[in-house]
């Protein structure tokens, strides 16, 4: 309670306000690390309206699509869309499932690019409206917590992975068939052996590798997106703080002078890492859903 006061008549701390801005507006209090009861509803949010809008403009550009000269948007969905397809090809190599996986590609890295993008927003923009609009509704602005980069939580990168995970297993049910990926899966990596004792020991040995290597994908494929997009936008946090400075002194100029600069030159890296870690999630996707299709 006193520290609530103090932020109310002093402002918040640098760990208050990043305390803040790291706080998800959710359905109620986790009970621990993992609670499957407690919602983030400002990343379903998010997420949600980032993946209608990518549909929409996506839907918008193939509806005006012309044979003639293409305008820009028209140029750049193509350039993306022969990016996509190429990577596909070299990938799944199976025309069939391409029909499929081609434009769930095409989707994760629209949709992955979107969320990454809105770490673009300034830190305290949404966050701001958020406040007011929670405040007029009658409720405490200092708990009105908004995280508006849906990929900079682990919920989010998990969900999406996990689903990854079982577009990868429904291919290797279709691919090998129910009896050949079960067979796979207590033979594959180290073989198996004609002696009894010996195969339901190297079965065992098998099956136990198979699930660490799916579950090992899964998380990774998760966590490495997060990572990367919690750790930039803790950047661009501890850069808005540096602007936080009032000019009284010789270091509050300068401290101003770098957040402008850093701010700057944070926000143009940053572009590289959007869209890099949407393609790297891309491709991920397609590798993972590629190695469904072989058979071991």
């Amino acid at each position: 309670m006193a520290t609530e006061e103090h932020a109310v008549q002093h402002g918040p701390t640098a760990g208050e306000y990043i305390g803040h801005h790291l706080t998800h507006f959710q359905t109620g209090k986790q009970s621990g690390v993992i609670d499957m009861s407690v919602f983030n509803m400002d990343s379903i949010f998010w997420s949600v309206l980032l993946g209608v809008v990518g549909l929409f403009v996506m839907w918008r550009v193939a509806k005006s699509v012309t044979a003639g000269v293409p305008g820009r948007m028209q140029a750049a969905v193509e350039i993306l869309l022969e990016m996509v397809d190429t990577q596909a090809k070299g990938i799944i190599h199976n025309a069939e499932s391409r029909k499929f996986v081609g434009p769930l590609a095409l989707t994760v890295f629209v949709w992955v690019f979107l969320m990454n993008s809105m770490d673009f927003l300034p830190v305290d923009l949404i966050p701001l409206i958020w406040e007011m609009i929670y405040g007029a509704a009658g409720h405490d602005p200092h708990h009105a917590y908004m995280r508006v980069v849906p990929t900079a939580d682990l919920s989010t990168t998990l969900a999406m992975s996990s689903s990854v995970l079982l577009v990868c297993l429904y291919y290797n049910v279709k691919i090998k068939g129910a009896g050949g990926w079960a067979h796979e899966l207590v033979t594959a990596p180290f073989g198996t052996s004609k002696n009894p004792l010996f195969a339901l020991i190297l079965g065992v040995l098998n099956f136990g590798m198979q699930m660490i290597e799916f579950t090992a994908k899964t998380v990774s494929h998760g966590m490495r997106l997060f990572g990367n997009m919690y750790a930039g936008e803790l950047v661009f946090m501890l850069i808005a703080l540096m602007g936080a400075v009032g000019f009284g002194s010789a270091t509050g100029v300068v401290l101003w002078l770098g957040h402008v600069l850093a701010g700057t030159g944070w926000a143009i890296f940053h572009i590289l890492i959007v869209a890099l870690q949407a393609f790297i999630f891309m491709m991920l996707t397609l590798v993972y859903v590629g190695q469904a299709h072989d058979h071991h």
